[in-house]
């Protein structure tokens, strides 16, 4: 075994990393790799390993055995997930696993289509020719309510909508800014500290009042399928585990999908040709109805639009593990208990692997590259359960979108990517044009 020599920028600094990482953290990311493959990074007392070799970070998300589920992102994650699939250790990750693999089954999805596609249409109904929008904002409305519609088959009251909302604004803008601050800091009782407390008690809430209502739930949605589910010894989910599940699905489906959307109609907007090209598929294969899943064969480019945006922006751009062994990864000794980073964001952007990394193209997915270098949902056993609902979800949702509106970036101003739980845009007005 060898040990890593080249450090990261400050990585003995105090607040040399920490600057860097909160200040720019996505270009700080994207030059580690001048570094070599596995790079240290501190902040303070607080070190961790980032991965940025396409192959090692497969080996790392594929070994969930020696590189549990953990670090600091995880422990944040926690605190409104409790110990649901995506934040459980790799002790309780099977059992889980196999108890929830029956909601995603492929053969529900046509029923959770329908649902997308009426969700779609409300949403947008009341938008004008020539109007201006809030992406993402109209994004989170339109996936809260195919949430809601598909995992608990109900309607949640608008102002409960607005406050669900509102705390996984604050939760997911307030994770990345925390997972940095030391201990002490954290823990100060500053008004930020308490709105963000009053979001995740509300939101652990929100999975307990669902599951305690779960008994007049519809029998197609994914509650009451979660619900049924047994092992072999025919033991389902305790009522605690099931409100882990539901605040876990809830939090994960609405903003990962509502931030794909949201990049995905500004990439369009940005870019007339391809939109243009979108758009004339759509026509194709819709002919004016809304998009169901018997057109996802059909909806190739539209498909590739998503996952081209889905490289560019991915929506978990950094994961966190911990090791449970010192292990060697690539030739350097990693001790027990280290924190292991790994960014979809970093290896999407490599230009060994993404000629011209930065430049929308949605064509460069006709090629095959190792399954390595694009894992936008993870990859091995805890690769994301939901990728096919997600994919058809993202995909049905913008096909549905483009063939009924243009979209145009209202002024010159870049939009941003602001670094949270999830890589969202820091601001998105769009203007709607009427097809």
């Amino acid at each position: 075994m060898t040990t890593t020599t080249t450090p990261a920028p400050g990585r003995f600094r105090l607040f040399g990393s920490a600057i860097r990482l909160v200040s720019d953290p996505l270009r700080a990311l994207a030059e580690l790799p001048a570094h070599g493959d596995i790079v240290p990074i501190g902040i303070g007392r607080w070190q961790a390993f980032v991965v940025c070799d396409p192959e090692l970070t497969k080996q790392v998300l594929v070994d969930d055995r020696t590189y549990d589920k953990g670090g600091v992102l995880a422990e944040r994650a926690r605190e409104i997930a409790g110990n649901g699939l995506v934040t459980c250790s790799h002790a309780d990750h099977r059992r889980q696993r196999r108890l929830v693999q029956p909601a995603f089954q492929r053969d529900l999805l046509a029923g959770y289509s329908e649902v997308m596609a009426e969700q779609v249409t409300a949403v947008t109904e009341t938008w004008q020719d020539g109007g201006t929008v809030d992406a993402l904002a109209a994004m989170y409305t339109i996936t809260t309510r195919i949430s809601c519609a598909t995992m608990f088959a109900t309607e949640v009251p608008a102002d409960r909508l607005a406050q669900v909302t509102r705390d996984l604004d604050v939760f997911m803008s307030g994770v990345y800014r925390r997972v940095l601050l030391p201990p002490l800091l954290d823990r100060l009782p500053t008004p930020g500290k308490r709105r963000y407390d009053q979001s995740v008690a509300r939101l652990r809430g929100l999975g307990e009042e669902i599951v305690a209502d779960a008994k007049s739930a519809d029998g197609g949605a994914i509650l009451s399928v979660l619900s049924a589910a047994r092992d072999e010894h025919g033991d389902g989910l305790s009522e605690v585990e099931l409100a882990d599940q539901v605040v876990t699905f809830f939090a994960a489906s609405v903003d990962t999908t509502a931030v794909a959307l949201a990049w995905a109609l500004h990439l369009l907007a940005g870019h007339p040709g391809i939109a243009d090209r979108v758009h004339r598929e759509a026509d194709a294969v819709l002919s004016g109805r809304t998009a169901t899943a018997t057109d996802l064969p059909a909806l190739e480019l539209t498909a590739r639009v998503v996952m081209e945006t889905l490289r560019l922006y991915p929506p978990l751009w950094f994961l966190t593990r911990v090791t449970t062994t010192a292990t060697d990864l690539g030739g350097h000794c990693i001790p027990a208990g280290a924190t292991v980073v790994c960014s979809p964001y970093l290896i999407h952007r490599r230009g060994d692997l993404y000629p011209d990394p930065g430049r929308f193209d949605p064509d460069r997915h006709h090629d095959q590259r190792p399954r390595a270098a694009l894992v936008p949902f993870g990859v091995g056993a805890r690769k994301c359960i939901g990728e096919s609902f997600a994919m058809a979800e993202t995909t049905l949702a913008l096909a549905t979108l483009a063939s009924r509106w243009r979209f145009e970036a209202v002024s010159d101003t870049r939009t941003k990517a602001a670094p949270r739980f999830v890589l969202a845009p820091r601001t998105l007005r769009l203007r709607t044009i009427t097809r």
